[in-house]
């Protein structure tokens, strides 16, 4: 029985040692030593007042002060209440910033209790923080919303830009410094500038039936001539009339040129549908292009390349200047590029083409059920899982998805002449095409996902940046072989495959097709 009595004793003693807890390490936070103060007064948070924010910035930020209040400068408040009012031009709802309230507690300072000072000292900070990390980093995640988005993620460590803020002689330029410094950017703000001196809009909506030319007369034109008006690419008011006259057409060029369009002067459904945007609308897309502009990192790099995927276009940056643009053909809706930052890793020339599982699926499957020789035709092999050929005698639908297929290269491959690398998990790159007439198209939203480049051997030859071993010549030369070889980029060039239907030039809105319809969803998320 005593041994009974012993073995439960030293089962409790030991039940007890490990149910007592680990004392935590927290981490010592330093107090920052402040000047002395010129107005108001300093005084005691209770820091049980923490826990209603739920934020542990606000409470390392007043720990670091020793848990008093910052906020007595009347100068410095009224720039921070003035750069929350001013929210909207950042496309952001000041709002989401308690701005009435704190307008309130500003405009009864003097007569606030030393408890309503310690409230509004803290909202102060609360708000800041809230706004400062918003107009750094942007208010929404794109990775949680979008799948196909491949951004580094931005890391804003509100504190440390908040207390060198506080110490900085110009807060207000401190504050500004926050925001994307970007040249699109600021062309973006210009244009929700721009959009908000339009007078509100009232016009109605254009019904479409069919072209208009030059010199037709057609009952829409009067309220497209009113449109043209209210977007100030049509000057003159007497050209109020049913017919599609000289003055008119000039307008519509002006305003399908600004618009992505074929500025041909042809009226059709494209011209149509951007004519009835409203100017609600319109703004709504600068905003949500703001908020897209929030995602993207600040330094792009020494060289890089970056493709606006609905615009259709790459730019070669060196050193801040544009030194090549090329036409590209980007995904279609069904198969969308994916918004991703890279870095070139290396060319192919004479590549061949391992088709992707999406298009074996969809395309080649069905297209091989219904004609044997669609392989041969297309120049592809097939091999099975242990890297022997299938000959089309052999071919088996019922295996078809476990089979690899693999273009050869040459005149009919789809990735054309040469290939750009660069690391992704989508499996996409740039590369050439066999079909060059697709360029001549003002709609070029038609891939599987890569990015199709016009003239790629010019741009291959200026990132290999060698006019010896890869000139024109010898370019050639190895493209006549048809053998594949690859080559590194040795020049650091980054990739940005990013997506923005909006910004501002000389003063003149500018707008792209929404190609992927993602403005009218991301600017609901933000609101």
């Amino acid at each position: 029985m005593y041994r009974l009595l012993s073995f439960f004793l030293v089962l409790s003693l030991i039940s007890c040692k490990d149910e007592v807890p680990k004392t935590k390490v927290v981490p010592k936070i330093k107090i920052i030593k402040r000047a002395p103060i010129t107005e108001g007064k300093i005084l005691k948070i209770d820091t049980t007042l923490y826990a209603g924010f739920e934020s542990q910035d606000l409470t390392t930020f007043y720990k670091s002060y020793a848990n008093e209040t910052v906020w007595q400068s009347s100068k410095t408040r009224k720039i921070i209440l003035a750069e929350l009012t001013q929210a909207t031009q950042e496309g952001l709802n000041p709002e989401d910033y308690q701005i009435k309230k704190l307008t309130v507690f500003e405009k009864k300072f003097s007569l606030l209790s030393d408890k309503e000072m310690v409230t509004y000292d803290l909202l102060l900070t609360y708000n800041l923080q809230k706004y400062i990390e918003h107009i750094s980093q942007g208010k929404l995640n794109p990775k949680a919303l979008y799948e196909d988005w491949e951004l580094s993620p931005k890391q804003t460590d509100v504190n440390k830009i908040l207390f060198n803020t506080y110490k900085s002689t110009d807060f207000a330029a401190s504050i500004d410094s926050c925001k994307p410094q970007h040249i699109v950017y600021k062309k973006l703000k210009k244009a929700l500038a721009l959009i908000n001196s339009y007078p509100d809009d009232t016009l109605k909506k254009i019904a479409f039936d069919t072209k208009i030319i030059p010199n037709d007369t057609n009952s829409a034109l009067v309220k497209i001539k009113q449109r043209l008006l209210y977007w100030k690419d049509l000057k003159a008011r007497d050209s109020l009339t049913n017919i599609y006259d000289a003055k008119t057409v000039v307008a519509v060029k002006k305003f399908q040129t600004r618009h992505g369009l074929a500025a041909d002067g042809v009226i059709g459904k494209g011209t149509v549908a951007a004519l009835n945007f409203t100017k609600k609308q319109r703004k709504q897309q600068i905003i949500a292009n703001l908020e897209r502009w929030k995602w993207f990192q600040q330094d792009l790099g020494k060289q890089y390349i970056i493709v606006n995927i609905p615009d259709y276009t790459l730019h070669v940056v060196k050193e801040n200047d544009t030194v090549r643009t090329h036409k590209v053909i980007v995904g279609s809706a069904k198969r969308k590029t994916p918004i991703l930052t890279s870095k070139l890793s290396y060319a192919v020339f004479n590549p061949t083409w391992t088709v992707p599982p999406t298009i074996i699926k969809e395309d080649v499957i069905p297209a091989t059920i219904k004609n044997k020789n669609y392989l041969a035709e297309k120049n592809i092999t097939v091999y099975d899982a242990n890297g022997n050929v299938v000959t089309a005698a052999d071919w088996k639908a019922s295996r078809a998805k476990g089979y690899r297929y693999v273009q050869s290269p040459g005149t009919y491959n789809s990735l054309g002449m040469v290939k750009i690398i660069f690391p992704n998990r989508f499996s996409v790159y740039l590369h050439d095409t066999n079909h060059r007439d697709y360029f001549d198209k003002t709609f070029r939203s038609l891939s599987s996902g890569c990015v199709r480049v016009e003239n790629p051997l010019e741009l291959t030859a200026y990132l290999l940046n060698d006019t010896i071993q890869y000139s024109k010549d010898k370019i050639a030369e190895i493209l006549k072989s048809e053998k594949t070889q690859s080559v590194k980029i040795t020049t650091p060039t980054y990739l940005y495959l990013w997506y923005w239907t909006a910004w501002s030039d000389n003063d003149k809105l500018i707008f792209r097709d929404d190609i992927y319809q993602l403005d009218e969803d991301l600017y609901k998320k933000l609101r």
